[in-house]
């Protein structure tokens, strides 16, 4: 009994310095922000996910070309290879600036591009689209609200105009060129793809996300050609072809493609590089048919991809070609096709060019039509 009596005593002590000890001193304050007072956020960097995909409108194969045929196509076949470079540009909206908070340089894995049915905004749901399915991410913290993404890929590595590391803001992107003048760039200037910046959905940029809170978005970025398409065709009218004197029919025995774009192009904005006058000089497409070619001599087709640009207040992009007939020699005759030409567009044009010839040279008559 006389135990117990102490142990209870043992217990009320240790309560009442218990208590003691925690009204002695001052009291701690709390302040408990009012509605729509600003309250300040730990930046807690997670990674969030960036989806890149192509169109594929022509066939695609890892490590290897791919190849499409045209309805009517007599045979020609387009080439194509999966990127295998990219290189992806974050901004972060203060205020009324962009700047770049994150750049990211990457060698891709040719067997991680898996071709499938787009659901979208970006393409017609069900067209067919190639998705890199290895994960790319992207650093991303709980204060950035408003965000973007601009990315360009390709099957060679590019050399810019401006190091890397010194692409700091919104205009230092979107003023970045790549050189367009070595014959490796230009031999594959169709495996080059873009986010165009001027490419809108929702009255907005299309690479444009948004984070509130815990919200991590998925970005989903469709790449586009920086290059237009020409589609060639040429066809020399049976009253030409075909004479009571062989020597006299007319036989198309050299085409050509002559001054196309060369230097430096816009990596985001393809549709504005401009130059003073028609081009004098640049790179050219040799051979498109040649004497030896006979089964091309009265009809063909023939696809090439170059950079679009236009003359400084005209509102067309020139195309060069030179064509022989019956192994003359000379300069030859030269078309300059005036393809109709849109700065504003966010996309490279498709330029389709019927050359008919039904005179020798010297009067060929040359009609040209523009396909969407």
């Amino acid at each position: 009994m006389k135990a117990k009596t102490i142990y209870i005593l043992y217990v009320l002590l240790c309560l009442t310095l218990v208590m003691a000890a925690c009204s002695s001193g001052k009291e701690k304050e709390i302040e408990i922000p009012e509605q729509g007072q600003n309250q300040e956020q730990t930046a807690v960097p997670v990674e969030a996910p960036l989806s890149l995909c192509l169109p594929a409108g022509e066939t695609l194969r890892p490590q290897s070309v791919g190849q499409r045929r045209v309805m009517g196509d007599p045979g020609q076949t387009e080439n194509f290879l999966l990127p295998r470079y990219v290189y992806i540009f974050l901004l972060r909206q203060t205020g009324a600036q962009w700047t770049v908070y994150e750049k990211i340089e990457d060698v891709l894995d040719a067997e991680s591009w898996k071709k499938q049915r787009y659901r979208g905004s970006l393409q017609t749901t069900g067209d067919s689209i190639y998705l890199y399915t290895r994960p790319v991410t992207y650093m991303l913290d709980q204060n950035r609200f408003n965000g973007r993404a601009y990315a360009v890929m390709s099957a060679r590595r590019l050399t810019f105009d401006t190091p890397l590391a010194s692409v700091e803001t919104l205009d230092d992107v979107l003023n970045l060129r790549f050189d367009v003048s070595p014959d490796s760039i230009q031999q594959s200037v169709q495996h080059i793809y873009t986010s165009p910046y001027n490419y809108e959905t929702n009255g907005q940029y299309y690479g444009s996300y948004s984070s509130i809170g815990n919200n991590h978005p998925t970005l989903n970025l469709m790449l586009y050609h920086v290059a237009a398409k020409v589609d060639l065709k040429w066809n020399v009218a049976d009253t030409a072809r075909i004479k009571s004197d062989p020597s006299q029919a007319v036989r198309l025995t050299s085409l050509s493609a002559r001054r196309l774009y060369n230097g430096w192009s816009y990596v985001f904005r393809p549709m504005e590089n401009t130059v003073e006058s028609l081009p004098t000089s640049g790179y050219e497409i040799n051979d498109i048919v040649t004497p030896s070619d006979e089964g091309l001599w009265w009809e063909g087709r023939y696809y090439f991809y170059t950079i679009p640009y236009h003359i400084r207040n005209t509102d067309y992009f020139p195309l060069q070609l030179v064509m022989r007939t019956n192994n003359l020699s000379g300069d030859g005759y030269r078309v300059t096709i005036n393809q109709p030409f849109d700065p504003t567009s966010p996309f490279a044009p498709w330029v389709r060019a019927d050359l008919r010839l039904s005179r020798p040279l010297g009067n060929t008559t040359a009609t040209f039509t523009v396909g969407e």
